[in-house]
């Protein structure tokens, strides 16, 4: 799917405020991908989608739609009303919340990606707590199959399960990562299932999510460009 870094790289703008939004966006100029999660957009809402695409950017909706078909259809219609690139279902939802919601882009630009098991989960967590069978491999690709059959444009999955989905379901299926972490940054906090962005794009990954190590530095344009060469040597 293309070899420029750029549009590769995704970053989590998991912070706190408008300021630091604009400040992260001004000093990766370069960047062509953010993504607004859950803790962003509840706070501000549709303003900071709209305050990312007048800087030309596209924006990564990560709010894990999951609920039932017609609630998650109406939310992806304004999604596309806001002007969003690509948003985030929750596999679990089943294959008729993703039919419709691919029925309201089809024709647009925008792109559904279908969230199979969280990076945070281990595999006792799936089996033990959750009751899902399996180990997290044989799980993930039988969400991921399920999805793209029902209309999702690509699958949001750990580094350690991209080889897995590649077999399975094909190079055409857009494959997104987060768990990763730079050569140069080993802290995997909340994350049990992680790689560095160089081996998550040799194996498949399409794009690639990453929040902590460019964030959270004194100077995000040095990290990001670090980053950009560290994808450049991999692929």
């Amino acid at each position: 799917m293309g070899n420029d870094v750029h549009d590769k790289i995704v970053i989590g703008l998991d912070v706190t405020s408008l300021e630091e939004v604009e400040r992260i966006l001004s000093l990766c100029k370069d960047a062509k991908w953010f993504k607004v999660g859950s803790q962003l957009f509840t706070k501000f809402g549709p303003s900071v989608v709209e305050f990312i695409k007048k800087q030309n950017k596209n924006v990564f909706l990560d709010l894990k739609f999951h609920d039932i078909p017609n609630t998650v259809k109406n939310a992806v219609l304004s999604a596309l009303d806001l002007g969003v690139d690509m948003l985030t279902l929750h596999s679990l939802g089943g294959a008729k919340m993703i039919e419709k919601a691919r029925e309201v882009v089809d024709g647009t630009p925008l792109r559904l990606l279908a969230v199979t098991i969280l990076t945070s989960h281990t595999e006792y967590e799936l089996n033990s707590e959750i009751g899902i069978p399996g180990n997290i491999g044989e799980v993930v690709v039988r969400l991921a199959k399920l999805a793209v059959s029902a209309g999702a444009h690509g699958v949001v999955c750990s580094p350690q399960e991209i080889r897995l989905l590649r077999d399975s379901i094909g190079k055409d299926i857009m494959i997104l990562t987060p768990g990763v972490r730079p050569t140069w940054d080993k802290d995997t906090q909340d994350q049990a299932r992680v790689m560095t962005p160089g081996e998550a794009i040799r194996l498949g990954a399409d794009k690639i999510v990453i929040a902590r190590p460019i964030l959270r530095t004194e100077d995000p344009s040095l990290a990001y460009n670090r980053l950009v060469e560290e994808l450049e040597d991999a692929l």
